[in-house]
């Protein structure tokens, strides 16, 4: 009975994750942790990219379907011949698995929402399920990777809401990966560790910037220049 006082709703004692560095399961995350980690953080970090991603997808998802009805229909993002997600949703690459590609979208991006959720919610989950969300995380990244490249250099056309799915990915990535590292996920030499936890979001930075060189070297310089 002593030890349910201590612990029940009304103790004055901190839980885990109270602090929004605590961990919510697993070894405990490391002193010196990115605050971004803490449990009720990376809830919120995980839903608020999750969901703009998703919305993104899902407006993708009725663009295509209003153009399966009538091949004549132009998006509401087409702005010129480089910025047309008409352009883009007629290719080969926008069917990779012979399904519309914002499809996958409306289904991946909901398990990084209902995983924020369950965090908000001051839930738990296993070590198991943040290795599968990790792999999930790296999986899209690549695929977002790849539809980067196809877009900017093999199509020649850019899809706004796309790359809303890009600016999203970029981050759930990173953190995921940061968070998993501080929490004993993955295994990381310290030092290493230490340099990743200050240098993320310059790594997010840096992914940004990259793409938008490219679209300026492709689009701007490489036709005017």
């Amino acid at each position: 009975m002593e030890s349910a006082r201590e612990t029940g709703p009304s103790s004055g004692r901190k839980h885990p994750g109270d602090d929004g560095r605590r961990p919510d399961s697993g070894p405990a995350a490391r002193d010196d942790a990115p605050r971004l980690t803490g449990r009720r953080s990376f809830g919120l970090f995980l839903v608020i990219t999750g969901a703009v991603a998703w919305l993104a997808a899902w407006v993708l998802v009725l663009e295509r379907l209003a153009l399966f009805r009538d091949p004549n229909y132009i998006a509401s993002c087409d702005i010129n011949p480089w910025v047309s997600c008409t352009s883009v949703m007629k290719t080969d690459q926008a069917a990779l698995f012979g399904f519309p590609n914002p499809l996958i979208g409306i289904v991946a991006f909901a398990v990084p929402i209902t995983t924020g959720m369950v965090l908000l919610a001051g839930g738990s989950v296993s070590r198991w399920y943040w290795i599968g969300l990790q792999t999930g995380v790296t999986l899209g990244m690549a695929f977002i990777g790849w539809l980067w490249f196809q877009s900017v250099y093999v199509i020649g056309a850019l899809c706004p809401y796309c790359m809303v799915v890009w600016a999203m990915m970029i981050p759930m990535f990173v953190w995921v990966t940061v968070r998993n590292a501080n929490h004993g996920v993955l295994k990381l030499p310290d030092g290493l560790l230490r340099v990743v936890n200050e240098w993320a979001w310059v790594l997010v930075a840096l992914a940004y910037l990259g793409i938008i060189t490219s679209i300026i070297f492709r689009f701007f310089i490489g036709n005017f220049g």
